[in-house]
């Protein structure tokens, strides 16, 4: 699941916890929400190792 869709899915059980007052799933809300901000951070890390990488493999081939 991308890190977009679990923040979804975290929001709309933060609110229904809200609703319901349902303490549990508020909690569960705002732990997806985390679990996605980390996601999100690892796949902009992730891409940008990936440019890394490229860059450096262009210069390379630039040199031979």
């Amino acid at each position: 699941m991308s890190g977009t869709t679990d923040e979804i899915k975290g929001r709309t059980k933060e609110a229904v916890g809200v609703l319901t007052d349902d303490k549990d799933l508020q909690r569960e809300g705002k732990t997806d929400q985390a679990a996605a901000a980390s996601k999100n951070k690892l796949d902009s890390a992730n891409d940008w190792a990936k440019h890394k990488i490229d860059d450096i493999k262009n210069k390379r081939n630039k040199h031979d």
